[in-house]
Formats: structure tokens, C-alpha cells, sequence
């Protein structure tokens, strides 16, 4: 389906291709056996240069569930990029030695360098503010999954909404659905980028709306998309000290919620969701992660031809 192809930003792939990768996934998570060492054989190299928890490990076990095996590094200081080497040549060289290359780099538009020098597909596992579209493949199959669909509805993204690339590219990608609202609530600090708001969802007419209090539009929310205030973003440690608590979900603002409205969050959490709403049915980031590696599963039989 999508053999040899690489994954810079969610809108690498049609909708047609995305919902087969939610069908793959959703059998996947129906039968525990569907592609079991599909990928017998096959290599991915996981080349992180910005700490992660959820994205790598869930990449690791999607390909040891599929049978395959994995090498790379979790930090910069472990890699030849310590000595200076280049990107391009740590890529040229990892090529040589996998059949698929997963990176996280905090630099914008390193992935799509990484995937015009690779000899083998290039997945980006964020880079920067900018994409993180397995993450976004991840949110899009639990809203469908816990939904039922992806269009006609009311998204709500909560936070840190100028550095988020989760955020940047959730929006993004549910900009291709019909009939999705938007609506962005943060600190006039941390206010979503006009590079959506207006070069993407005013370009495609979605509607959407800003906002400051969660409290003033959470009644309105099919979907509650909570962010953390990311330390590492900051130039200014100040300026995050004054951020970080400026949204906090609590029992007692969920009770002005839909009753079938579901909270995500791409983890980690700091405190932005307070723990006693762990045990609302409505809170599903930790099914969201379950979620991202049986669409990373789907995603790596697909690109490695193990669907063909």
C-alpha cells in the first residue's frame, strides 16, 4: 500500500491511504496475531536526538510485534553527531545498515533532509515545533475508534499551542474532514501559529475560534485535546515558570463536559491534567497510546511491503 514511502507530515498521505492504515490498525487490535512476524527480518533504526518515551518505545514494539528487530540511539551524545558528524552522513551511513529509519531531531525540516539523502523510507517522529505525524495517525484512530468518525465534530486543542507540533499538525490533518470545527484555547503567548489559523484553516474555510478560559468552551468539545507548557521550547525560564500552571483539568471543570466528550493528550503529563481525572471514562490518553503502536504496527508493514 504505501511500500517505500516516506512520512514527513501527515499530508504525505490521501485520506484513502490513512483510513486503509486505521482499518490495518483497528485489525490488528481486534486480533493480536494479524501480522505477527510479518516483518520477519527486516531492520528499523530509531535515531533520536531529542529525548522520548511513548514515540520510541512504541515504535520498538511495533516492530518486535511484527518480527523484526531494531538498533539506533535515544540521545545525540550516544551517536556520532557528538563529534560533529553531519546529518546527512549519520543518515547516508544508517541507510547502509536498516531497512527504515525512524528520527526525532528538534531541528524544523530535518526530517524531510533526512528523507531526500536516505536510501531507505524516513519516518518522522517529530521535528521541532513542526510535524509529528505518527503522533497524528495515533489521535486521528482514537477519535475514530472512541467516536466513530472523524468529521462533524468539535475539536478543542488546550495549552501550549505555539510550540505544539502535536497541535500543528492534528489541525492540520483534521482540516481534510468535513464539517470539523476547531477552537484554541491558550494564553495570548502561546497562541497557535497564523501558519495554521490562516494559511490553513481560513485557506480551506474550517471554521474555528480562540479562546483564553477552557471553562467558557468546554461545554461546546466532542474532543478535548489537552498539551503540556514544554519547558524545552522556552528561551526563557521565567516566562515558562509563569505558563506552565496557566491550565489545569479538574474534576470539577469536567463537569460542564459532554458526557461522550473524550480528553487526549500525546504525553507526558506534567500537571495539566489533574490525576482524579484519571478515572472519568471520558479520559483516554493512556487507550490513546495503546492506539500509537498499532498504528505504528500498521505503519511500518505497510511502508516495509509487508501488506503487498
Amino acid at each position: 500500500m504505501l511500500k517505500g514511502r516516506n512520512l514527513i507530515e501527515p499530508g504525505d498521505y490521501s485520506l484513502e491511504e490513512m483510513d486503509g492504515l486505521f482499518s490495518v490498525a483497528e485489525k490488528i487490535e481486534d486480533d493480536k496475531n494479524y501480522l505477527r512476524e510479518s516483518c520477519r527480518g527486516k531492520l528499523l533504526a530509531t535515531l533520536f536526538f531529542e529525548p522520548s518515551t511513548r514515540t520510541r518505545l512504541s515504535f520498538e514494539a511495533a516492530m518486535l510485534r511484527l518480527g523484526g528487530s531494531c538498533l539506533g540511539f535515544a540521545e545525540p551524545g550516544s551517536s556520532s553527531a557528538a563529534k560533529g558528524e553531519s546529518l546527512s552522513d549519520t543518515i547516508r551511513t544508517v541507510a547502509c545498515y536498516a531497512d527504515a529509519i525512524v528520527m526525532r531531531n528538534p531541528k524544523e525540516g530535518a526530517a524531510l533532509l533526512a528523507s531526500r539523502v536516505s536510501g531507505v523510507p524516513v519516518i518522522n517522529a517529530g521535528d521541532g515545533g513542526h510535524h509529528h505525524p505518527t503522533q497524528t495517525l495515533t489521535d486521528l484512530l482514537t477519535i475514530r475508534r472512541l467516536r466513530g468518525e472523524l468529521g462533524n465534530l468539535t475539536i478543542g486543542f488546550c495549552g501550549d499551542l505555539k510550540f505544539g507540533r502535536t497541535v500543528h499538525s492534528l489541525a492540520k490533518a483534521l482540516s481534510r474532514y468535513p464539517g470539523v470545527k476547531e477552537i484554541f484555547i491558550s494564553p495570548p503567548e502561546l497562541k497557535v501559529p497564523g501558519y495554521i489559523t490562516q494559511g490553513v484553516l481560513e485557506k480551506e474555510m474550517i471554521p474555528y475560534k480562540e479562546a483564553e478560559k477552557l471553562e467558557d468552551v468546554i461545554g461546546d468539545l466532542d474532543v478535548l485535546y489537552m498539551t503540556r507548557v514544554q519547558r524545552e521550547r522556552f528561551f526563557n525560564e521565567e516566562d515558562y515558570i509563569r505558563l506552565k500552571d496557566f491550565y489545569v483539568l479538574t474534576k470539577d471543570k469536567m463537569k460542564n463536559a459532554k458526557k461522550e466528550m473524550v480528553i487526549l493528550h500525546p504525553l507526558p503529563r506534567v500537571n495539566e491534567i489533574a490525576a482524579e481525572v484519571d478515572d472519568d471514562p471520558r479520559a483516554v490518553y493512556f487507550k490513546q497510546a495503546r492506539y500509537g503502536m498499532y498504528i505504528r504496527m500498521a505503519l511500518l508493514a505497510s511502508i516495509l511491503g509487508a501488506l503487498c
